[in-house]
């Protein structure tokens, strides 16, 4: 009896398909989910992709998936897809400007879902970015819950800059001390 093929490391990345924006070429889900149409509050989410010793990861890619600010999913039925992608820069920073999502009808918290793909990787890793300032409702989460308390705070996105547009930050480190809490697909 055959056995199940074994795993590859996820990469290289090929611009052109994955983030075709950064080649000139149309994307086809980029950085930018909303903008001042979009119903909801316009929030930029910053961050950066570190590896196991806080080195800037350099090459990776992260996409996010959520819901709009009423707390539904898209259905197709609006402008709003709520699906991005973004490459990491010489920095390992990684931008989407998007609206912050509403809080899920089954009593969570208000999230973004990410996966992360990096070199070296046998497969993506996904987590999720919460908002420092949703207290009450992170408190009402069962996945955040689940988590152990120290760790929790590495799905907590840090409120910048209130009075603007709201920008959060986000750091995904992939291991070491300070590795995000990441979820079993």
């Amino acid at each position: 009896m055959s056995s199940q093929t074994p795993s590859q490391t996820v990469g290289p990345f090929f611009s052109h398909a994955l983030t075709p924006g950064a080649t000139g070429h149309a994307p086809i889900a980029g950085r930018q989910l909303a903008d001042e149409r979009t119903p909801g509050t316009l929030i930029r989410i910053e961050g950066r992709v570190l590896d196991g010793v806080g080195h800037a990861v350099t090459d990776a890619l992260v996409e996010i998936w959520q819901a709009r600010h009423d707390g539904a999913y898209p259905d197709g039925s609006d402008a709003f897809r709520g699906f991005g992608r973004a490459s990491t820069d010489a920095d390992g920073r990684f931008w989407f400007q998007t609206v912050k999502p509403g809080a899920p009808p089954e009593n969570g918290a208000p999230h973004v879902n990410a996966a992360v793909f990096a070199r070296g990787m046998l497969n993506h890793a996904f987590t999720r970015i919460y908002f420092s300032d949703e207290q009450e409702e992170n408190s009402r989460d069962l996945v955040l819950a689940s988590v152990d308390p120290v760790r929790r705070k590495s799905l907590v996105a840090s409120l910048r800059d209130p009075a603007g547009p709201p920008v959060y930050d986000f750091e995904i480190c992939l291991q070491g001390v300070h590795e995000t809490v990441f979820f079993d697909a």
